[in-house]
């Protein structure tokens, strides 16, 4: 098989957040107890990621947009933006800059998979806006994104996707060969994550916030702070597993500082 005729596929940071552990993981050797009244606060790193893919096929997938250049301004209203600060990003990491050291442009990508519509994954998913993009969420991700008034339900900001076009899943959907999303909610309504099955590299998942981190893998798995479903996350999770096991594949981690250190990372270095 040429190289061409392989799915080769960047993995690229966007941007650090930071924020408190707690937000990540329910870490009980972390709470306060009655003979340790004292809390502990790890103030940690949050890496943020998008994930690009050339197709054999000729077709360019996005999956997720990262965080938003203007994220203070966005953000202050939310509150959000005191717990989760993008403060440590260079110019060349916002989406726009990425896009440009790849050489495309918005209408050159065919599909923008969207793992959920949260503010650091969705915030810029109108540059795609009338580029021809097919802009790919699930079902009941959409339903919940749309169904409050006001500015923002928690991290979901109204107006970073409110008027665009969606077109929606709501199981496990093969977009191309070798490229399947999966549904993994519980983090939020419609969370999803993407399986890409590659001919040297093998398996990966990425678990976008299914999986912030691996100390919430397990086994046993721990849950993250911000859960919308707690029963419905213990079962993505295993899921997850499931399908790891079965392919021996990589779980890529939602925001695994430690992670991204061992990964081949983009725009110049990628798997196939």
């Amino acid at each position: 098989m040429s190289e061409n005729d392989k799915i080769k596929l960047r993995i690229i940071p966007t941007g650090t957040m930071h924020a408190d552990l707690t937000w990540l993981l329910i870490d009980p050797g972390r709470m306060a107890t009655k003979a340790q009244p004292e809390k502990l606060k790890d103030w940690v790193e949050v890496p943020t990621h998008v994930v690009y893919i050339e197709h054999p096929s000729g077709k360019k997938i996005l999956w997720d947009a990262g965080v938003p250049r203007d994220w203070e301004t966005r953000w202050g209203p939310t509150g959000l933006d005191q717990f989760f600060p993008v403060d440590t990003v260079t110019e060349g990491m916002w989406l726009d800059s990425r896009l440009k050291q790849l050489d495309v442009e918005a209408s050159d990508i065919d599909y923008l998979l969207l793992s959920h519509l949260h503010m650091d994954h969705a915030s810029n998913a109108k540059f795609f806006q009338d580029s021809g993009t097919k802009i790919i969420i699930n079902e009941e991700e959409k339903k919940g994104a749309l169904s409050f008034d006001g500015y923002n339900q928690g991290a979901h900001i109204k107006s970073d996707y409110d008027g665009l076009t969606f077109d929606t899943v709501s199981e496990d959907t093969e977009i191309l060969p070798g490229v399947t999303l999966l549904q993994t909610p519980g983090h939020t309504w419609g969370t999803m994550s993407l399986k890409v099955d590659l001919a040297d590299s093998g398996t990966m998942i990425f678990a976008s916030d299914s999986l912030y981190l691996k100390e919430s893998y397990g086994p046993p798995a721990i849950a993250a702070g911000i859960v919308y479903d707690t029963v419905a996350w213990f079962t993505s999770v295993e899921k997850i597993r499931a399908i790891e096991e079965k392919t021996n594949a990589t779980v890529v981690f939602g925001h695994s500082a430690e992670q991204l250190t061992d990964l081949r990372l983009g725009p110049d270095e990628y798997y196939a």
